[in-house]
């Protein structure tokens, strides 16, 4: 399958590229390269002096010198060694793996279509005209499929929005996926020493941990922790807090859940910052068994490598860019402000500085501070440069917050289509499933692609707050697994139905009696792009679905 890489980032020059593979070289064969020959020369040496006699007449030498080591001295050498050999396995944080997770793929009778999207805007009599054109717009230009999913209550008017069916929607995709995982896994309720559930706006009492707790009849000795509000980027957060009791309690399991809740979460009013979300946002969650023990090394799926975390609160305007409100008619819902992707665009910046350390190699490092160093302290006029990121993770797990998220993303990373094919497959066919997005990206690779050991795997997600936080995987093993959340789609036909978005919209525009718009034709074999071609012909519609 042809790969047509990004205008996000220039190709390094031959020389730049020679230069980076002689550092790589170096470092990745430095210690066997003169450590090894060493090693050699100086055993060569030894078998020399005994075939000659010289080091016997030096042991003898050093027995009749104070060169010899009493009993006392050998023995407390031998225990200092012991102790620090003691203390640092001690002291050593253990390894935490991902043993198997399930992106959980809702019942076929929950698909919702583009058709009854409209449908619902045209017939809930709770929209304006001009919000139902609005919504329209945003819903053929967010890069969303026609197989995605909500609650079929949803589709009644009146909705149907009580706690009960709140309760129900988590029990159906939420509380199955743990049920699937546990079962896949082997690993009973009673083995689970930790659980961790993030659900940004579904917060009911008891808890939805305590929820999962009591249907699976789990001991009073599981630490259960429920996070709320930490918006789309939760997933990295649950699992950093995983890992952190995971490090505290030896030999056991960690089961963390991300997800978020639609039934009650449809905005009714007419701002446009607030309608953004019933388009983009789709049902769906997923739950991941994390462990310390070392005997399922072997069949983990990952080891943890990093999490980078970036919260950017205590600005006022990151703070306010995505927030839970009710309009002036009192509807409550998320607004989300103009300046959101700028925001995104330095939370990103802050989270790959501090990342780049722990997953770039040597030679971009050196690349990006000898470029530094040239701007800053030479004054020499260079365009700064962009690390490739694409050699520090083989595989990019982006949240799938918006086709105008993932688009920033790759132009500010420079990664090509190949590298965020993953995530705008799980845009459109599962929309914006919050926290649980970057899963169903990592579920894509896993079906399609498949994972070789030692692979790093990079999840970036974003949410309210601002916050924007990464983490890294390294795979355990090589393996292609074929996922329930992935069997039946065609990539193929998600390009061509993209491909024809000008046609479509324009049949959309016309059938509401608006003027069609123009756009460049796309490249012939070039259907990856077309999307993008025409969405440079949309107005307002396609900049505030691009701003989210």
């Amino acid at each position: 399958m042809a790969v047509l890489d990004s205008p996000g980032r220039m190709p390094d020059s031959p020389a730049l590229a020679r230069f980076k593979k002689v550092l790589e070289f170096a470092f990745k064969h430095a210690v066997p390269g003169i450590g090894l020959p060493a090693g050699a020369a100086l055993a060569f040496k030894l078998q020399s002096m005994w075939a000659t006699g010289e080091l016997q007449q030096l042991l003898v030498l050093a027995r009749e010198t104070t060169l010899t080591f009493d009993l006392f001295t050998l023995v407390a050498v031998c225990a200092l060694a012991l102790a620090a050999a003691l203390a640092w396995h001690a002291l050593r944080k253990p390894s935490i793996y991902l043993v198997d997770y399930i992106a959980q793929r809702p019942d076929d009778s929950w698909k919702h279509s583009r058709l009854d999207s409209e449908a619902y805007a045209e017939n809930s009599q709770v929209f304006t005209p001009e919000a139902v054109d609005f919504q329209r717009k945003v819903l053929w230009f967010g890069g969303l499929g026609n197989e995605t999913y909500l609650p079929p209550w949803l589709g009644n008017y009146p909705q149907t929005t009580s706690m009960e069916k709140a309760k129900l929607e988590f029990d159906l995709v939420v509380v199955k996926a743990c049920a699937d995982l546990l079962a896949k896994t082997g690993i009973q309720p009673a083995q689970v020493g930790i659980l961790v559930v993030n659900c940004s706006l579904f917060c009911p009492t008891p808890s939805l941990c305590a929820y999962i707790m009591n249907h699976f009849k789990m001991p009073k000795s599981t630490i259960t922790y429920n996070l709320g509000g930490m918006g789309c980027s939760a997933s990295p957060i649950a699992v950093d807090l995983a890992r952190q009791m995971l490090e505290l309690y030896p030999d056991t399991y960690a089961l963390v859940v991300s997800t978020e809740n639609i039934t009650q979460n449809m905005y009714k009013g007419t701002q446009r910052s607030m309608l953004i979300p019933n388009v983009l946002f789709r049902v769906g969650g997923a739950a991941m068994l994390m462990t310390n023990k070392r005997s399922e090394a072997r069949r983990s799926k990952y080891r943890l490598d990093s999490v980078v975390r970036t919260t950017l609160s205590g600005d006022d305007t990151s703070y306010n860019c995505v927030m839970e409100m009710e309009d002036s008619l009192g509807n409550r819902g998320v607004k989300l402000s103009k300046e959101l992707m700028k925001i995104a665009g330095k939370a990103l910046k802050d989270n790959i500085t501090s990342l780049g350390p722990r997953v770039l190699p040597m030679s971009e490092m050196l690349v990006f501070g000898a470029n530094m160093a040239a701007r800053k302290l030479l004054g020499m006029k260079l365009a700064p440069y962009i690390p490739d990121f694409q050699v520090a993770a083989q595989h990019i797990c982006i949240h799938t917050g918006g086709r105008g998220v993932i688009d920033a993303i790759q132009k500010e990373l420079g990664l090509s289509n190949d590298f965020v094919e993953p995530s705008r497959a799980a845009l459109y066919r599962y929309g914006n499933v919050s926290s649980s997005s970057v899963w169903y990206v990592l579920a894509f690779i896993e079906h399609f692609r498949g994972v070789t050991k030692g692979d790093k795997v990079l999840q970036l997600a974003f949410g309210s707050g601002f916050k924007c936080n990464s983490a890294v995987w390294v795979a355990n093993k090589t393996f292609k697994e074929q996922c329930y959340a992935w069997e039946g789609f065609d990539l193929e036909a998600m390009y061509d139905d993209l491909s024809t978005l000008e046609v479509k919209l324009n049949a959309l525009l016309e059938r509401i009696g608006r003027k069609p718009m123009a756009s460049p034709s796309p490249t012939p074999g070039a259907k990856r792009h077309a999307v993008v071609a025409a969405a440079d012909a949309l107005p307002a519609a396609g900049n505030a679905v691009a701003a989210h």
